[in-house]
């Protein structure tokens, strides 16, 4: 499952209110006169006679969706992101919407929609998505990678040979929370969300237990469908100057999750989460030369979470953590993550540019290993392809690596964070 193509989802986080009296400071950042784009790069090829628009482009985007990796075999699909600000409030943060439908040769069907939208003014924020999926979910066990021998079980479970397994299940998906802003960047939030798989199947016929296998027997799970049902309580705050892809300010979350049996979940449990984000502009000449920096945990503080519920690589709301690894490579009850990333220009007209970033992941394993006891490193470095100047939105193409010979080649819409 290492060194193939991974499609990654675009993030729909929010972003900041600018300050009228930061307007002047605004406008040269978000000036894209002598920017070149993708619209821009099919005029010339299809149009090259005709005059570029001065009217900004749509803030629609439409690409496909194609991957290729052991696990799903070969995927086609198509992808679409959106954004626009409502409204004629020019503080108004940009709002955004993305869907995507997909399927492999290996019969895995993905569909999703996803939106964050601020009405006018910022007064309300709803953020919310919709999966459902048919799905093929690697697994290499439990843990940050650390093996524990004291008993067959326990060797089973933290897989110290990291061998390769794969869950396949139906996977439906709803979450929806409301924001309220209550002081300039600062929101406060409620919503729910409802993560249900149905026919889990591990196609295990060696007869041997499995990693999967012996968690659901030590905190009570059914082995073939499971619900996680919970309320959701969040505190926010930003400064971004844009969510696709921020130059400067920070983003800052912190929530807790419920999750209830009354609610229709198979276990109640207590999640602490928590997303830092901050954007550190190198040039007032040149903006785009940015230091990003990324810290997102989340922590079990009472009851018991589904195996593939798990905080864990890949496990933040955008899915775009932990680039090199596949999607919950290293998992526990505890987890937390960082990373850094420089971005900067390639070409004089913004149309190329790159990152280079490193990160590192850290959890328990609920033996004797707790979190910040064992790092796991990765990093690498990507190729930006500007594909609306109007929204700020790249395509991104990154090749990454990792301990345990993770590698990968990774796509997607908008920056990692």
């Amino acid at each position: 499952m290492n060194g193939y193509v991974y499609s990654q989802q675009p993030a729909v986080v929010d972003t900041l209110k600018v300050d009228s009296a930061k307007a002047g400071l605004m406008r040269r950042t978000d000036n894209t006169a002598g920017q070149f784009d993708v619209g821009d790069l099919a005029r010339v090829i299809f149009h090259p006679r005709r005059e570029a628009s001065a009217k900004p482009s749509s803030g629609i985007i439409v690409v496909p969706n194609i991957a290729s990796n052991p696990s799903i075999g070969t995927q086609i699909g198509i992808k679409a992101v959106a954004g626009r600000k409502l409204g004629s409030d020019p503080n108004t943060f940009l709002s955004v919407a993305a869907t995507s439908a997909s399927i492999t040769t290996k019969g895995i069907i993905y569909f999703y929609i996803s939106h964050n939208i601020y009405t006018p003014g910022n007064k309300w924020n709803l953020q919310g998505s919709l999966v459902a999926a048919k799905t093929v979910t690697p697994d290499y066990g439990y843990g940050i990678g650390k093996p524990v021998t004291d008993t067959p079980e326990d060797s089973i479970l933290t897989n110290p040979a990291r061998t390769p397994r794969a869950l396949r299940s139906q996977f439906y998906a709803f979450r929806q929370k409301v924001y309220k802003e209550v002081s300039k960047g600062l929101f406060v939030g409620a919503g729910v969300s409802f993560e249900m798989r149905r026919n889990i199947d591990e196609r295990n016929t060696s007869g041997n237990s499995t990693p999967y296998d012996i968690y659901n027997s030590r905190h009570g799970f059914h082995p073939y469908n499971y619900n996680a049902n919970g309320f959701l309580l969040n505190v926010q705050y930003t400064t971004r100057d844009n969510q696709n892809r921020a130059y400067k300010g920070i983003y800052a979350d912190a929530g807790i999750r419920v999750n209830q049996t009354w609610l229709g979940s198979s276990r109640n449990a207590l999640q602490f989460t928590s997303d830092f984000r901050k954007y550190i502009s190198l040039s007032h000449r040149n903006p785009e030369h940015v230091l990003a920096l990324w810290n997102w945990g989340a922590y079990l503080v009472a009851g018991n979470v589904p195996y593939l519920e798990l905080p864990g690589t890949a496990k933040d709301a955008a899915v775009r953590s932990g680039r090199g690894y596949t999607t919950g490579y290293f998992k526990g009850t505890q987890f937390n993550y960082s990373e850094a990333e420089y971005r900067f220009p390639i070409t004089r007209n913004k149309f190329l540019s790159g990152v280079a970033f490193f990160h590192l992941q850290t959890g328990n394993n609920e033996l004797g290993t707790g979190i910040f006891q064992v790092w796991q490193p990765g990093g690498g470095g990507g190729l930006r392809v500007l594909f609306n100047k109007a929204t700020r939105t790249n395509l991104c193409l990154d090749y990454a690596w990792g301990k345990f010979g993770a590698k990968g080649f990774f796509l997607g819409l908008n920056e990692a964070f």
